[in-house]
């Protein structure tokens, strides 16, 4: 589903990534290990197409995603991937239904039947108490469970998440993982997850390390 070829990735003359080939295979869930500064979270924004890679090329069903540009690549993004940031990345003036409802109102007028889809999710995520409540007003936990519902709300296609877990305690982030695991079966979702987090190799179909920029499949 999801292809990148020789990325190379530059910051002040530094390589980052280095001739980095990696494939996605659609309904699977991906590990991306490796320490600090080893280029997880480059790579993660390149293949999201949040940030451009110096050259090489990212392919969606066999699209060059480097052609995409301005509100072509806004919308691709907006339908086809989800994000998942360490720090949840919510927006504090909004209640949980709102926030996780904001990406599909972006792209549609439908807002009684995104609402109903909001709801569904949070339910399926145990949030059905929390609809009207605030970031602020939610546990660590919590936070991350809408997070993945606003992931969520659009069907993407694929779903980053980036160190989704670093920010959580040992339960919180067991809670997570079994999370993670549970919307892969049930949503048919697929997962590229960038961690120091090992506990993800038990759910991982299939996991790569990053070290000193270039990359291989353990």
């Amino acid at each position: 589903m999801l292809k990148a070829t020789n990325i190379y990735k530059s910051f002040s003359n530094v390589d980052v990534l280095k001739n980095v080939s990696i494939e996605i295979k659609k309904g699977k869930i991906i590990s991306i290990l490796g320490k600090s500064g080893a280029g997880k979270s480059t790579l993660l924004y390149i293949l999201s197409t949040l940030d451009n890679s110096t050259s090489g090329d990212v392919f969606f069903n066999k699209k060059n995603l480097n052609n995409l540009k301005g509100d072509f690549l806004a919308d691709f993004r907006n339908k086809n991937i989800g994000f998942i940031f360490q720090f949840h990345n919510l927006l504090s003036e909004f209640s949980v239904l709102e926030n996780v409802c904001i990406p599909a109102l972006i792209s549609s007028t439908k807002t009684k039947k995104i609402k109903e889809i909001a709801v569904d999710l949070l339910k399926k995520l145990n949030l059905s108490d929390r609809l009207s409540h605030k970031p602020n007003e939610l546990s660590g936990g919590e936070q991350q469970r809408v997070a993945i519902a606003r992931s969520l709300i659009n069907s993407p296609d694929i779903i980053f998440a980036d160190e989704p877990t670093g920010n959580l305690d040992v339960e919180n982030s067991k809670n997570f993982i079994d999370l993670i695991q549970k919307c892969n079966k049930d949503f048919k979702q697929t997962f590229v997850i960038v961690t120091h987090n090992k506990d993800f190799l038990k759910i991982s179909d299939y996991s790569f390390t990053l070290k000193d920029g270039r990359i291989k499949q353990n």
